[in-house]
């Protein structure tokens, strides 16, 4: 009678198998064992978490590998290095210039696709967006203090001991596991332009940024008129040309 359903968990999902560096079982009798006290020690137990999140899906079995748990130690000291930033309390509801501008869609993004990827236990897909967003914020002079305090809250379940340190750093005196997950706004998710890729004879040879759904002859002209394109359309003839919208331009010649 303690909880509403007869098991104490609504859904199992069993994970799979940490591997050796060889892509077999760990045993002693193999070598290769790696024992997580001696990683930990050298690494930090949040790289060690979080590297066993980033490996791949949940329930798949993966071999270990250490240079893979060193790449996820770096980014998290590039984190903490993120918090020697200026940290400004800044207003970012309204228009904004660029870079913040895409710094608050890539921020957006970050926590709509991590909340709903740790929702489904797709936990190396919501590392990858945050090291996406790690890396463009990391190159911006200072940081407003809503988008750095909501990154450290979705961090935290993925590195808590350096989250409640950030956090104790962002000038907070009570943990952060009791903070609200932060919320994301659908209008700062979509897209307002996107990569075209141009094709000669089926075979890459340019791209351009263009405004999603921008004109089928708007983007064939742009396309036409692209100097890397025209090497390989002058003297030929254009026998047609193959628009899909906000992805894909192929021209075919003979």
């Amino acid at each position: 009678g303690v909880v509403s359903t007869k098991e104490p968990y609504k859904k199992r999902t069993s994970h799979g198998m940490i591997l050796g560096e060889n892509n077999e079982k760990m045993s002693k009798s193999r070598g290769n064992v790696v024992n997580p006290d001696d990683v930990i020690k050298e690494y930090g137990a949040d790289s060690v978490r979080m590297y066993e999140m980033f490996m791949g899906p949940l329930e798949t079995s993966k071999p270990w590998n250490t240079q893979g748990l060193i790449g996820v130690h770096r980014f998290l000291e590039k984190i903490w290095a993120m918090s020697e930033k200026s940290i400004e309390d800044v207003d970012i509801t309204g228009d904004l210039q660029e870079p913040l501008s895409q710094l608050r869609k890539l921020y957006h993004k970050t926590v709509k696709k991590v909340t709903t990827d740790t929702a489904t236990l797709n936990f190396n897909t919501a590392i990858s967006q945050m090291m996406i967003f790690v890396n463009d914020a990391s190159k911006a002079q200072s940081l407003p203090k809503s988008l750095w305090e909501g990154f450290i809250k979705i961090l935290a379940p993925y590195a808590p001991h350096l989250a409640e340190e950030l956090w104790e750093r962002a000038g907070h005196t009570q943990t952060i596991a009791y903070e609200r997950w932060p919320t994301y706004d659908e209008k700062f998710c979509v897209d307002d332009s996107c990569t075209i890729v141009v094709q000669v004879n089926g075979k890459k040879r340019h791209q351009f940024q263009s405004p999603i759904d921008g004109s089928k002859e708007e983007l064939e002209k742009i396309a036409l008129e692209a100097e890397p394109v025209k090497k390989f359309t002058e003297g030929n003839t254009v026998v047609k040309v193959i628009v899909v919208p906000n992805k894909l331009i192929n021209i075919v010649v003979k």
